[in-house]
C-alpha cells in the first residue's frame, strides 16, 4: 500500500498551497484528507473550488452535510462519515437523521429522506436516475435546479471519498467522537 504525505501549507506543493490556506482560513485548521490531496495541485484546487462553489444551492448547511454524509455513506469512507457527521450536527442537523443516514437507512424527516435518497440512487444508477426517483427528490420540496446541484455534491464527495479511501488519512480529535467503522 502506498504511503501519502500529510501535508501542511508549508510542504505542500507551491500549486496546492493557495487551496490548503483557503480551507485553514474558513475551517480553522486543513483536515488530514484535504492535506493528502494537497499533493495532487490538480486533486486539491479543483476541490477547494468547487467546494467553494456548493453554498449557492439552496440547500441549508445541514442539508448540504447530509447530502455528503450520505454520499460517504456510500462510499464507505470513514474519514469522510467521520468530519460529515460531525459537521452536520454542528449546523442543526437533528442526530437522528445524521444516525440514520450513518446506519444506511433513511431518515424520518422527509426532506432529509428525499435528499438522501436521491443521492445514493444517483451513486447506485450511475446518475441514470427513472421518473419515480425525480418524483420521490421534488415531492421532498426541491426543484429540479437543486437536482442538478446535487451533482456537485457528488463530485466533491467523489474527490474527497476516493482520496480517502485510497489514503486513510488518520482522524483528527474532533472528529473522533464521530467515528465510524465501516457498518451497514
Amino acid at each position: 500500500m502506498t504511503t501519502y504525505r500529510i501535508h501542511t501549507v508549508e510542504t505542500a506543493p507551491e500549486d496546492s498551497r493557495q487551496a490548503l490556506r483557503s480551507l485553514q482560513g474558513a475551517l480553522g485548521l486543513v483536515p488530514n484528507l484535504a492535506a493528502t490531496m494537497a499533493g495532487s495541485p490538480s486533486l486539491i484546487s479543483t476541490f477547494v473550488a468547487a467546494f467553494g462553489q456548493f453554498g449557492g444551492t439552496g440547500f441549508t448547511d445541514a442539508e448540504r452535510q447530509m447530502l455528503l454524509l450520505s454520499n460517504a455513506v456510500a462510499n464507505r469512507c470513514a474519514w469522510a462519515v467521520a468530519f460529515h457527521s460531525t459537521v452536520a450536527l454542528a449546523q442543526g442537523a437533528p442526530a437522528a437523521a445524521v444516525d440514520a443516514v450513518r446506519r444506511g437507512e433513511l431518515p424520518d424527516d422527509p426532506r432529509l429522506a428525499a435528499l438522501s435518497a436521491t443521492t445514493r440512487a444517483l451513486i447506485d444508477k450511475r446518475g441514470h436516475l427513472d421518473e419515480a426517483d425525480v418524483k420521490s427528490f421534488t415531492a421532498g420540496g426541491f426543484d429540479e435546479r437543486q437536482l442538478l446541484d446535487v451533482l456537485t455534491g457528488l463530485a466533491i464527495s467523489t474527490m474527497a471519498n476516493y482520496t480517502g479511501n485510497l489514503a486513510d488519512p488518520p482522524l483528527e480529535p474532533p472528529f473522533q467522537a464521530q467515528a465510524w467503522h465501516g457498518g451497514y
